[in-house]
């Protein structure tokens, strides 16, 4: 079972990293906030997937503060226009109805970039040209918010739910089905809404560029009441009679027991979700609080508590008010026809007149503070742990009362990554080496809003050292101002961003949606759109200015301006509340009860039934002609043959070498590669923190500062960090340490050697750094406890099926907290062993033994690359020191829920499908994409209002059980095949820059897929079929009958839910597994439906307060030949049986019974035996009668039985004529004596001759008599 992901590896894999769903994060403009960004909310459904096989997500990630992350490359020149060309564009823009604003060639994107005015409308066009085949379209629109409705973010969700040239349920989702799409999202920010698209295919980008301009200005969502409720919020009643109810939303999950009203809602789940995590809560209350006075004093996203307030009426005047062309910005980029943008975006323009939108929608400034102003807010938290320890404090600072001018912008942004761009940084050293808290809290600069802002602070702080804290940091800062930064701080920090500036590092983000976020922060505010392009000369500017005057010249002066004399400072204290997630809950349950109390019975019956209403409607799919109106490409339109990467394979001293000749721009990007499989397994949770003590600890002749400034002045960036990998038909996993750098072509000896120090001269003596990994290790996994359960559960999940997914758990999952929490409490008294230990796991991994060396560059720097290739491998051992070892760890294979303060819950469940036989195939691709996209889309967001479910061959929550019922039950036309194949191609060829294809082309070489692998997965998927669809049913079979669940979730939820299993508990006892469970509203009934284990037998189990029960067996009879052999044994069971031997006991339960049904039916193709009764005594009684006269009758073996009930002949005289009897044979006769019946019987023969339905089930009476005792016993 591979544990990276095979999708992605057929093609360009960037990394092996977990993702759900992914939020590209939106950055600053270049040259300050680089690793801040905008709290915000998105709509991004990431269908990736995590399993077996699973897919591989690239973190959207442009910068970071360590600029170690993945290397990558920038694009080949393109050329100024000519006048020529700008004369024709001009003409072409004229005739339009478009102006020309101004125009510039940008040198540092190597594009030509122009600015149009829509005339009629006043829309704003951005079109930037260049070589990038990777197209990117936006548009955006001023949205600000006047409370926290989350009106435009119910409004981002919604308006992609169906247009008017598109009037189907999800557009969105048909595009992420069946589009080459490279990015496809929207994003809502607190003064903002974007909607950008990208596509390297020129008809699929177009196609989507259409579906999002007619979704923007023509959705359906503004006349349809329920859309607004599905993505917004609704109350939710199943019964208004009931006083017990329970509500399963899959990964979101809500239960209540005593009102049955509900809150749901697509946005309304999602930000449930958000305001359960700390980080997020501190975030948004650091925000409002800075500016109480305008519309980021609100959120935008939504807060739970005031969602339920938004009215419909005023959802739909927003979208009137602000979705207009007059308030739009608009962009696009890339190497399409400059003359076509403009042609598509005139067709939806020109339907509009002028507004005032652009003036109404203006954000207003906030005024600076005279005085400090302190908040003091609770947050939600276990109460496992010290709570007095569990503090957070942060400081936070508007900056200025309007926009910062250029060179304020880019001197601010330099001083942030001066202060905490890396671990040397003076003002994140000093906070995390003072012992006061565990990690770091607010991020520095962002300024991607109208006025920028500066945050700072510590988690994990003890309530008594909350104030030392806010002391630290103003000294801190202070002694910054009074003494400066140190020279190599400085040259460390320019050269780190000026290389990623000048590579334009954006990874899976497309650079065009990079720039445009970039150009949209002084867009946005009707500032000049050209300006955030352009870094080069004012970087030349303060280069030169740092030399001439010195850098505590340039930037003490700022320090002081803008935050040691800046009045306008919030602090925020965030305590913790082990009750506050169920004052909240509780608080959600008063208010529904309210709601409820002053409904009428009319009302609460009206909505049950809108309740039901809505849910057909949301469970009805689109048909089939509506869904041929979301334009697509064909088959036709796919390359048959994957993407290429060249790879030459030789050797360096031994060392195996791969070597990719792309175009990089003159950057190097190398990968060093070394095996673990010689490691102790009891030494696998102290990797991660062996591979951050590489970086973050000082050698013999340097400190760690001086380490870190020194990689930064001489390269881009170096990361270490552990690989793990099950491979496809083999036992032992893939697992590896991997050194990643990356430098210009001048610089590449200095990268190697550094790579050297790092691996062999680091020194593991400092005890307390250490700590601070383990408190910032430990702080990081209980964030991600909260905000990324899924991750934890399927992390979980893997570690119970396969051994790579065991060691990913110990280094990353609940087994790795808790290795952490442990860890914490032992550096102190053993640092002398955990020290020895690191060392020992740099003796088992450090090698030219089992090592591997991946290079990407062009051919000329690949060449002068090898000599220092080769010092580097002469440095290494020879051989490993210890031997290769067994890792056969696997958790317990059992369900298990881990219990944590959250509003939401998340549910998996996962099968390994080889262990069961599954051979992979292509098509699989195909198919979990098409189940994500529709089944689980369907089940888990449409219907259950939860943010996301993913699949990857696996199945989530009892819903998805009927997963392999779905595939077998499957019609898919081929427009919906097609679509399916494509989306899937589209993850396939997923677009990447040089380094990522060098990389992922080393990815493939450790998991042994060859290229000719790559080529035949892609032929099976572009031969996937509908009965490829329903034979995987047999493989997803597997997750129902033999996966394990793992669940993240409240204790009360947890505690809800165990009531519903009991049953399933009894059920297992007693040999029954549960196949699925539902809610039937028309009946208000619960249905289980389960199978017994050992028969196969099927049992529907109803619940509901009907007092009259029901029990009933049914057999498929379908019988050969109109003999009515099924009708005699209705009759002939009934005549007594193994535990009641008289003649007819059905008699005598007439006689004596309180039912309220007593009988049996035979049909033509099945026959049936129902009892009733309202007395439970007497129910069971007639069960047990039932089912021992069905099961072990007396008729088998009486012949005298099978004479009363069928056939025989009877004669009293031997004079007289023979006769035949029988109770069936009389009754026959009787129905062959009425001419309607005679209709009846004879027309259905007629309609089937050639099946079971074309004889009589109850018998011919010309045909009775040929029936045999032997056959009826048979």
């Amino acid at each position: 079972m591979e544990r990276v992901v095979l999708l992605r590896s057929l093609s360009c894999t960037t990394a092996c990293r977990r993702a759900f769903p992914s939020r590209p994060k939106l950055f600053a403009r270049h040259f300050s906030s680089l690793n801040k960004h905008v709290q915000r909310t998105n709509r991004s459904f990431s269908l990736r997937n995590r399993g077996c096989p699973r897919f591989i997500l690239a973190p959207h990630v442009l910068f970071r503060r360590s600029f170690s992350l993945t290397p990558q490359a920038v694009a080949t020149p393109s050329s100024k226009p000519t006048p020529q060309e700008t004369s024709r564009t001009s003409d072409v823009a004229e005739k339009l109805g478009f102006e020309r604003v101004s125009e510039e060639w940008i040198p540092e994107c190597k594009a030509n970039a122009v600015l149009y005015r829509h005339k009629k409308t006043g829309a704003q066009v951005m079109s930037v040209s260049n070589d990038d085949e990777n197209k990117v379209f936006g548009i955006v629109f001023r949205t600000p918010p006047k409370d926290s409705t989350g009106i435009p973010h119910i409004l981002e969700h919604s308006v992609l739910c169906g247009s008017r040239k598109y009037p189907l349920k999800e557009p969105f989702v048909e595009l992420l089905k069946g589009s080459l799409h490279t990015f496809l999202n929207a994003f809502t920010y607190p003064d903002r809404t974007c909607y950008p698209v990208a596509s390297t295919n020129n008809k699929d980008f177009y196609n989507l560029v259409d579906v999002y301009l007619d979704a923007v200005f023509f959705p359906k969502c503004v006349e349809d009441f329920q859309t607004f409720q599905q993505e917004g919020w609704h109350y939710e009643l199943n019964d208004p009679a009931e006083e017990i109810s329970f509500k399963e939303k899959d990964m979101v999950v809500n239960y209540t027991e005593e009102f049955p009203l509900l809150f749901t809602g697509v946005v309304f789940n999602e930000m449930k979700g958000v305001y359960s995590q700390p980080d997020n809560i501190l975030s948004r209350i650091s925000q409002q609080a800075l500016f109480p006075d305008n519309t980021y004093g609100v959120d935008s996203g939504g807060d739970p508590r005031v969602i339920p307030k938004l009215t419909f009426e005023e959802f739909k005047e927003f979208h009137r008010k602000y979705y207009h062309p007059s308030n739009a910005k608009v962009w696009f980029y890339g190497d399409d026809d400059s003359d076509e943008r403009l042609r598509i975006l005139s067709a939806f323009l020109d339907q509009f007149d002028a507004s005032s939108a652009a003036d109404e929608s203006k954000i207003d400034r906030q005024r600076l503070f005279s005085d400090p102003v302190r908040v003091v807010e609770k947050y939600p938290a276990g109460d496992a742990g010290d709570l007095k320890k569990r503090h957070m404090v942060c400081l936070n600072w508007l900056l200025s009362d309007e926009p910062f001018d250029l060179e304020t912008e880019l001197t601010f942004g330099f001083l942030d990554h001066l202060m905490l761009g890396t671990p040397a940084s003076p003002l994140r050293r000093i906070l995390l080496e003072s012992g006061l808290g565990d990690a770091i809290v607010g991020g520095g600069i962002d300024d991607e809003l109208l006025q920028p802002q500066f945050s700072i602070g510590l988690k994990g702080v003890s309530e008594d050292d909350v104030q030392k804290v806010e002391e630290l940091i103003m000294n801190t800062l202070n002694k910054l101002a009074d003494e400066g930064f140190d020279e190599e701080a400085v040259e460390a920090s320019m050269n780190t961003i000026e290389f990623s500036l000048r590579e334009n590092n954006t990874g899976s983000f497309p650079r065009g949606l990079s720039l445009m976020l970039r150009s949209m922060g002084k867009w946005i505010y009707d500032m000049d759109p050209f300006e955030p392009l352009k870094y080069e000369k004012p970087l030349e500017a303060l280069k030169a200015r740092i030399s001439e005057e010195g850098s505590k010249a340039v930037f003490s002066p700022v320090l002081k301006k803008y935050i040691l004399d800046n009045p306008h400072c919030v602090a925020i204290e965030m305590q913790p509340d082990p009750e506050k997630a169920s004052k909240d809950e509780a608080e959600e349950r008063e208010m529904l009860q309210k709601v409820k109390a002053c409904m009428t019975e009319e009302d609460l019956v009206e909505l049950a039934r809108a309740t039901q209403e809505f849910r057909i409607k949301q469970e009805t799919p689109d048909p089939p002609e509506a869904l041929k109106c979301v334009p697509s490409l064909s088959l036709q339109d796919i390359p048959k043959k994957p993407t290429h990467v060249p790879t030459e394979i030789g050797e360096i001293n031994g060392v195996k070498v791969l070597k990719h000749d792309l175009f990089t721009n003159d950057v190097l990007y190398a990968e060093a590669v070394f095996d673990m499989s010689s490691l102790k397994p009891e030494l696998i949770p102290l990797v991660p923190l062996f591979c951050q003590s590489l970086l973050e600890m000082g050698t013999k002749d340097m400190d760690f500062i001086q380490l870190n400034q020194l990689i930064g002045r001489k390269t881009g960036g170096i990361s270490v960090y552990p690989f793990t990998s099950s491979i496809r038909g083999k036992d032992e996993p893939c697992s590896h340490m991997i050194v990643r750098g990356k430098a210009m072509a001048g610089r590449v000896e200095d990268l190697f050697d550094l790579i050297n120090t790092v691996l062999q001269q680091v020194q593991f003596t400092d005890q307390q750094r250490f700590k601070q990994f383990v408190s910032q290790s430990k702080a990081r996994m209980e964030n991600r406890l909260r905000g990324s359960g899924h991750g934890i559960a399927a992390s979980r999940m893997d570690a119970k099926l396969n051994v790579a997914g065991w060691i990913s758990e110990q280094m990353g999952g609940i087994s790795y907290l808790e290795f952490l929490q442990s860890l914490e409490k032992q550096v102190d008294q053993e640092w002398d062993s955990i020290s020895s230990s690191l060392e020992e796991i740099r003796r088992s991994l450090l090698s030219k033994e089992g090592s591997l060396i991946n290079l990407t560059a062009d051919d000329k720097i690949l060449s002068s690359t090898e000599k220092h290739v080769a010092k580097f491998l002469d440095s290494l051992p020879r051989e490993k020191a210890t031997a290769n070892v067994s890792w056969n760890g696997l958790l317990s294979p059992g369900h298990e829920c881990i219990v944590i303060p959250t509003q939401v819950n998340y549910v998996g469940k996962a099968a390994n499908l080889y262990e069961n036989g599954y051979q992979l195939n292509g098509s699989a691709y195909v198919i979990s994409k098409y189940i994500g996209n529709t089944w689980l889309w369907d089940r888990v967001r449409v219907s259950g209002g939860a943010y996301g479910g993913f699949c990857d061959f696996d199945t989530h929550s009892d819903v998805y059980d009927r997963t392999a019922d779905f595939l077998r039950e499957i019609e898919l036309d081929e427009d919906c095949l097609t679509k399916a194949i494509i989306g899937t191609i589209g993850d396939v060829d997923a677009y990447q820059l040089p380094d990522a294809k060098g990389y992922s082309s080393l990815l493939r070489h450790l998991l042994g897929i060859t290229e000719e692998e790559r080529q035949k997965r892609r032929e099976e998927i572009l031969s996937t079929s509908v009965k490829d669809f329903r034979e995987f049913a047999e493989a997803v079979d597997a997750v129902r009958h033999k996966g394990v669940v793992v669940a993240v979730a409240s204790a009360d939820d947890v505690t809800a839910a165990h009531k519903t299993s009991r049953t399933s508990d009894v059920a297992e006892e007693l040999g029954f597994e549960r196949v699925s469970e539902e809610w039937i509203p028309e009946y208000k009934a619960n249905a289980v439906l389960y199978r017994h284990k050992k028969t196969g037998a099927q049992v529907m189990s109803v619940s509901n307060d009907d007092e009259n029960k029901v029990f009933g067996i049914v057999f498929r009879t379908p019988p050969k030949d109109s003999t009515g052999i099924p009708h005699i044994l209705e009759h002939s069971v009934l005549c007594g049986s193994r535990k009641y031997p008289l003649k007819e006991p059905f008699v005598e339960l007439l006689k004596s019974s309180l039912h309220t049904f007593l009988n049996a039916f035979t049909y033509p193709d099945r026959t049936c035996f129902p009892v009733a009764s309202t007395n439970n005594k007497d129910f069971y009684n007639l069960v047990d009668v039932y089912l021992d006269a069905v099961f072990f009758p007396k008729c088998v073996e009486d012949f005298q039985t099978f004479q009363q009930e069928g056939w025989h002949f009877e004669l009293n005289d031997p004079a007289e004529e023979i006769s035949f009897k029988g109770v069936v044979f009389s009754e026959m006769k009787g129905v062959y004596s009425q001419p309607d019946n005679i209709l009846s019987e004879i027309s259905r023969q007629a309609l089937f001759p050639d099946n079971t339905y074309g004889v009589d089930s109850g018998g011919d009476p010309r045909v009775i008599p040929k029936l045999t005792f032997e056959e009826l016993k048979v």
